[in-house]
């Protein structure tokens, strides 16, 4: 019964497929994208079972290793490439000894998490108010659309830094999905909207309407399904620049605090020793620079992918 299912999805022509399943072929033929595919899943699994890797190491990301450093050379890691070995793996932190790649898996454990729950109530607060503006019009739409000018307007950067800076006594985690969510749910709500204010004159839009559907039920059944290609794609994109977006303000000192680790974090400390111990420079900004990549590369394949005009012969 599979091959013969495989068989005729080989023989059934892209026109005859779904929209979902040409979209889906097309992005398997994206190799780019299936390689930031594969390695957004293998950061998202090493951050997943960083207590199981961290336990079979031996070294928690807050244990000190005083015997990996030498004192006389100002806390510098013993040995080459800074302190790399059968037991720190890609090396250890001067002058405390820490081991690199424990505080890099619990860092992306922060970074991946606070990314994804910040894109998470980015794009059910823009899809809502969206669909919203888009659909009621009037005075719902002018309301939403002003309060989205005003925060657009902002200068979010410079806002962040001081809210983060002025509250202190609060789980930093929670202030920074907070305090990024508030101010990017005004590009979801943007395109939400135009792309309702499109499908709402549709056809089947308005004999929906006109059969006496709810309002709830002709956005949920009509307009939402017409949103999942742009929301799926500005979802896969919003991701790396929530994750560079924590890691700037952790660089600046006001993301994540210790002993809490995080890759700006630990940027931010290897400013001082990238003349004397490169290596401990170079792994928080290879993970950070990968993970951005990676999924920049698979938000490029699926616009790509639910591009009508991107059809390939």
């Amino acid at each position: 019964m599979r091959v013969a299912a495989r068989e005729v999805a080989a023989t059934t022509p892209r026109a005859a497929r779904s929209p979902g399943r040409l979209a889906l072929a097309r992005l398997r033929e994206d190799r780019p994208a299936m390689a930031g595919l594969v390695v957004v899943l293998t950061l998202v699994l090493l951050a997943a079972l960083a207590p199981v890797i961290t336990a079979w190491t031996g070294w928690a990301p807050e244990t000190f290793d005083k015997t990996a450093i030498d004192p006389n050379m100002g806390g510098l890691p013993k040995g080459a490439w800074g302190g790399i070995d059968t037991e720190h793996l890609l090396g250890v932190e001067p002058v405390t000894g820490r081991d690199v790649l424990s505080r890099i898996l619990y860092g992306g454990r922060i970074s991946l998490l606070i990314a994804m729950l910040a894109t998470a109530i980015t794009v059910v607060t823009g899809l809502v108010l969206g669909l919203l503006a888009g659909f009621l019009g009037g005075w719902a739409d002018t309301m939403i659309s002003r309060i989205t000018d005003l925060l657009m307007s902002f200068p979010s950067l410079i806002f962040m830094i001081a809210i983060l800076s002025v509250v202190r006594d609060v789980n930093r985690i929670v202030l920074l999905v907070a305090v990024l969510s508030i101010f990017g749910w005004t590009v979801v709500a943007r395109i939400v909207r135009g792309q309702v204010l499109t499908i709402k004159h549709r056809e089947y839009v308005e004999a929906a309407r006109v059969g006496g559907g709810m309002t709830g039920y002709i956005l949920v059944k009509e307009i939402l399904p017409g949103l999942t290609a742009p929301i799926l794609v500005y979802a896969t994109q919003a991701v790396p620049a929530y994750v560079g977006a924590e890691a700037a303000l952790s660089f600046l000192g006001v993301g994540v605090r210790p002993p809490t680790p995080s890759w700006g974090q630990m940027i931010n400390n290897a400013r001082g020793w990238f003349m004397t111990d490169p290596v401990y420079l170079a792994v928080p900004c290879a993970f950070l620079g990968l993970t951005v990549l990676a999924c920049t590369l698979l938000g490029d394949g699926l616009r790509d992918a639910f591009d009508p005009k991107a059809v390939r012969s």
